[in-house]
């Protein structure tokens, strides 16, 4: 059964939703963790979908938060350097091309070298506007992110579908008051409005005021 859902603009989420980066995220992660004595579960539920230095500090809570931005933005720059075994989720390509004509951007908790090292690895094309570190104070799943870029794009959140994997980012989508599209077998876990397995089940159409998605 197809299910539409009426549009005016798309946000995306990138690691998860448009970027299979799970191998190199859980790698240099656990590779983090070792030393801390943490459990890999704990690293796990925790790590995706968050700016890493909140990932840190909700691991190591008592921890100076100074320590935590100095070690993100090592991290960052490390995995801007590791991209092997990030590959596209199946479908991004097709549907960031369909999108191409209409309001989209990306939100990720990701930074700019970072996000631009994932897409071209997984042979995708930025958005003209992204949403990243950079341009935020609080990270996922404070809706922020999501809001800046319904604003930018000229659109109210009710107007604005997410795409998203994770539970961070998928609380978020919900909090800024957007409906959610989430992208995987574990998103389902976290209540989003729809659910697909990836994005090869999603069409553009194209509609007199705006387009709709359609879900088979």
């Amino acid at each position: 059964m197809t299910e539409t859902i009426h549009a005016r603009a798309v946000l995306l989420d990138m690691d998860g939703t448009l970027v299979d980066s799970t191998a190199v995220v859980e790698r240099l992660w656990l590779a983090w963790a070792e030393p801390h004595g943490l459990e890999p579960e704990t690293v796990l539920n925790v790590v995706h979908g968050r700016q890493g230095h909140q990932s840190m500090s909700i691991m190591l809570p008592e921890r100076d938060h100074a320590i935590n931005l100095r070690e993100n933005d090592e991290m960052l720059a490390t995995e801007a350097s590791d991209v092997d075994g990030v590959i596209e989720i199946p479908g991004a390509a097709i549907l960031l091309e369909a999108l191409r004509p209409y309001p989209h951007a990306i939100v990720t908790s990701a930074n700019v070298p970072l996000m631009n090292a994932r897409m071209q690895a997984a042979g995708l094309t930025v958005p003209a506007l992204a949403i990243t570190a950079e341009n935020v104070s609080a990270s996922k799943p404070d809706p922020e992110g999501f809001l800046r870029a319904a604003e930018l794009l000229g659109f109210a959140p009710a107007d604005c579908v997410v795409f998203e994997d994770s539970g961070a980012g998928i609380q978020a989508g919900l909090a800024a008051g957007m409906r959610v599209i989430g992208i995987g077998k574990h998103a389902g876990a976290h209540q989003p409005t729809y659910l697909v397995d990836d994005l090869s089940t999603v069409a553009v159409v194209p509609t007199s005021d705006g387009f709709d998605l359609t879900i088979d």
